[in-house]
């Protein structure tokens, strides 16, 4: 799934059709390295976001608004300054580059017409958002790159702005056919490589479907190819540029069991047969926003949530190496009974032993056996008798303590571990919220002086089946306790993921005398989605009436037990249930 260069001239024709001439209403910076612009059209309002994420940069339309900072960052209020209300002039893209021109003008401090330009690389690791006046020189950027970091390009207010060469490729879009022949030849590579090795903009799941189109093998090796074969990919790849050129794109998803394959902007006819299928979408914004939406929250929400995870995961491994000593030393009292026995048959045959013995063979009353007790030669046999019966109470008392403590650190192991789970599934900040106070309230985050309990705005998850039924799935303990012993009635039904952690589900029986199989599956599928067993085909459920679940008391959150139940094994795939937003 490449963001590459025709991608890009697919976004760019888009934005030239939807934003040119209009002005820019607000500007926002949600995150440290992304931009979201509001522009203000004839017609109404659109919104462009712009992402320099290392790991994930985007630039799209999109109808979702993000909150901001109480207090904008410098660069935002730099944009604010200069553009707020300037008139995009025009959006461009540099070759198959995959760089964003946005240029604006827009009046000074003394009224005079000025033209500044919004550049967005969307370059890997190497992406950036850059702040250029009329003459190519940078005012500021949104990531400042100094020559410590990049020998090929400063990226600093003040220095030139140019497009860094770090690799020898042809230009796509201008390419005759000696050129695009002797391209290929000259490389000693599979056909594919060869072509998304050779021109800007092409990337690997592109190249090869133009060999797919072409009948060739993209595997064969490009200097074997016949004047045929040259001719043949050359006519598609023409066709391709044809299109670029002309802004005739198809954005469309390939999918294989429901699940998004590979992306591209014009057709990926190489999927339409077999398991796979494609979708086209009406703009390359719509496939990109639903694509990658929940992709860009989650590694966002991941970012936020690195402390928490830290915290967590530090103290999962100390409860656990605890509780492998533990064990490891119960195992250690488990002689303690034969110890007790070695003392009752001293007591009872010890008078046979002779003096200095260092053994006595005696039958074992418990067991009819004849057993070899070993003695010390220097006591006698009552006082070998109390040796035992002292060996056999110190490691009697180890075992019920340490009883006692493996299962108060087995219960915070578990505790931890739905936890994490639930750091897994948030995708908001007023999720992590919740996590952070549970964290506080079980003593592993010190609430910071004079700080107050923050109001709690998340909320669980809520869906409706195919027949009708609400289903409420809880995003962490707090919220699992209160759906489960709060909001559920006694003949609600309630699902978990057996032996793992994962979310309680609540289905609202409501006025109904019970619920059609189809629901029992569906709220299963939420609960194995919502559990450590999301994306394995098999998952088992327990359920059972929410009257037949209990919560022992001083239990951790989260934790409940019940004596009778259902099970169900069944996937975690919930793509056709309907969520309610």
């Amino acid at each position: 799934m490449a963001f590459d260069g025709v991608t890009i001239a697919n976004v760019v024709s888009e934005l030239k059709k939807e934003l040119t001439g209009g002005r820019l209403y607000k500007i926002a910076q949600p995150e440290a390295d992304e931009l979201l612009l509001t522009v203000r059209q004839p017609g109404g309002q659109l919104r462009l976001l712009l992402s320099a994420e290392a790991s994930l940069p985007l630039i799209y339309l999109t109808a979702s608004n993000k909150p901001s900072p109480m207090t904008a960052p410098n660069f935002c209020m730099l944009l604010r300054k200069h553009l707020q209300n300037g008139r995009i002039t025009d959006i461009s893209q540099p070759g198959l580059e995959r760089i964003v021109r946005i240029d604006v003008e827009h009046l000074d401090e003394m009224g005079d017409l000025r033209h500044k330009s919004l550049i967005v690389e969307i370059m890997g690791k190497h992406s950036n958002i850059i702040f250029c006046d009329d003459n190519g020189i940078i005012i500021d950027s949104i990531k400042h790159v100094t020559a410590a970091v990049s020998s090929l390009r400063e990226v600093l207010p003040g220095r030139p702005y140019f497009v860094a060469r770090t690799q020898d490729k042809l230009d796509a879009l201008h390419t005759d056919p000696h050129t695009f022949r002797q391209a290929l030849s000259s490389r000693p590579q599979p056909l594919f490589k060869a072509l998304y090795g050779s021109f800007t903009g092409i990337s690997p799941i592109l190249a090869q479907e133009l060999c797919y189109e072409a009948g060739l093998d993209g595997e064969r090796p490009a200097a074997a190819l016949e004047d045929a074969d040259y001719e043949a990919l050359y006519n598609v790849f023409s066709r391709m540029v044809s299109s670029i050129l002309g802004e005739r794109f198809t954005p469309n998803v390939a999918y294989a069991r429901g699940n998004p394959v590979e992306f591209c902007a014009i057709p990926l006819t190489m999927y339409d047969s077999g398991e796979y299928h494609t979708t086209v979408y009406p703009s390359m914004s719509a496939l990109l926003e639903s694509y990658y939406a929940e992709k860009n929250t989650l590694t966002r929400i991941r970012q936020k949530s690195s402390d928490l995870r830290r915290i967590v995961q530090t103290a999962l491994e100390r409860n656990v190496k605890k509780y492998d000593l533990q064990m490891r030393q119960i195992k250690d009292t488990e002689k303690r009974e034969t110890f007790r026995i070695y003392g009752e048959l001293l007591n009872t045959y010890g008078y046979s032993a002779q003096p200095g013995a260092k053994s006595l063979e005696t039958l074992n009353y418990y067991t009819g056996e004849t057993v070899a007790i070993p003695l010390d030669p220097t006591l006698s046999a009552t006082e070998n008798a109390q040796k035992y019966f002292d060996k056999y109470g110190k490691m009697k008392r180890t075992h019920e303590a340490l009883s006692a403590l493996t299962r108060e650190v087995k219960a915070e192991i578990e505790h931890l571990e739905s936890v994490s789970a639930a750091l897994d599934i948030a995708l908001y900040e007023e999720d992590l919220a919740q996590i952070k106070e549970e964290l506080i309230e079980s003593g592993y985050i010190r609430r910071k002086g004079g700080s107050k309990k923050p109001k709690i705005t998340s909320r669980p998850y809520h869906y409706i089946s195919s027949d009708g039924f609400h289903i409420y799935v809880g995003k962490n303990n707090y919220q699992n306790d209160e759906l489960t012993f709060k909001f559920a009635t006694g003949n609600d039904w309630w699902f978990h993921a057996k032996q793992m952690p994962g979310s309680h589900v609540i289905v609202k029986l409501e006025n109904a005398a019970e619920l059609p199989d189809r629901t029992f599956e569906e709220a299963a599928r939420l609960a194995a989605y919502y559990s450590k067993g999301r994306g394995q085909e098999k998952v088992e459920i327990d359920y059972v009436q929410k009257k037949h679940v209990k919560k022992p008391g001083g239990a951790k959150p989260g934790f409940v037990v019940y004596y009778t139940n259902y099970s169900m094994t069944i996937d975690s795939d919930i793509s056709g249930i309907q969520p309610v937003l």
